[in-house]
């Protein structure tokens, strides 16, 4: 009986530009991951030594806030917050204004906890019952705006940028590389497509909200000029929200439910400004 046999399959040696494309991919690929992997070592050795420059402050504020000396805790969690940023210390900041009867920086705080975790429920209450104590308005945001307070404020950047170069990348390296298509990478490409055309709004929210800031004290005027002289169209309660225009010298014209006019720059501050 004769064996049966299978006609011998054709193999094409790759061209000059294919081996030196292929090759070049890979090196690129494997420069990208190594360049990545510094990146994150970098970026995690910073971290710890933020950490380990908060770590005082922050341990010294709690027990200065345990012990009722709160003018004391909120000065030391202020120093916390500005060598590291996070929605803990903020809180704990918030607290200890509070209980310095200081409403407007306590408001701050907690706003600026939610801005870096909106997914703190203790500070969304504690805003909630100083709101309500102090009968203070919540600031008015758009569509986008509540949009951008579904994630914390840095994890839009990076879900933008990894949906986006994940769409590119299921959707050209096959090609590039002649292989074939399959059904599950269209399907990521098409969802990684549809996650960064979601995310635009959101980055939109986080631009125009970072415009909003609190009065930071009790009875500011709100002038009708950026002068000393100039006539009071009404005074601010400490908390209250309102919206940067523009700033000129000394002064900032903001926008509130109320209306428009120009209080002093220090008794004025955004939600994401800098200590």
């Amino acid at each position: 009986m004769t064996p049966r046999t299978q006609n011998p399959q054709e193999t094409r040696r790759p061209n000059s530009f294919e081996f030196g494309f292929r090759v070049s991919f890979g090196i690129w690929v494997s420069s990208f991951g190594l360049g990545l992997s510094v990146a994150c070592l970098l970026l995690f050795a910073t971290a710890l030594c933020l950490a380990s420059d908060s770590e005082p402050f922050f341990s010294e504020g709690l027990g200065l806030y345990r012990a009722g000396d709160y003018p004391q805790a909120a000065d030391i969690f202020r120093k916390a917050a500005v060598a590291r940023p996070s929605s803990g210390t903020l809180q704990n900041l918030g607290l200890a204004e509070w209980h310095c009867g200081h409403t407007g920086p306590a408001v701050l705080a907690w706003e600026q906890a939610l801005w870096l975790n909106p997914f703190n429920e203790a500070t969304r209450m504690n805003l909630r019952f100083v709101r309500k104590t102090a009968q203070l308005e919540s600031p008015e945001l758009t569509w986008y705006e509540v949009v951008s307070t579904w994630l914390p404020v840095n994890w839009w950047a990076w879900t933008a940028s990894f949906s986006l170069w994940l769409a590119i990348g299921i959707g050209a390296v096959p090609g590039l590389l002649r292989w074939r298509k399959a059904a599950w990478q269209q399907a990521i490409a098409a969802i990684a497509l549809t996650v960064f055309l979601l995310s635009l709004p959101a980055q939109l929210g986080l631009g125009t909200r970072s415009c909003l800031g609190f009065i930071q004290r009790k009875d500011v005027p709100l002038r009708l000029t950026p002068t000393q002289q100039a006539q009071y169209i009404t005074r601010l309660a400490a908390g209250e929200p309102a919206r940067l225009e523009r700033s000129r010298g000394g002064y900032s014209l903001i926008h509130t439910s109320r209306s428009v006019g120009w209080v002093k720059r220090e008794d004025f501050r955004l939600i994401c400004a800098a200590e």
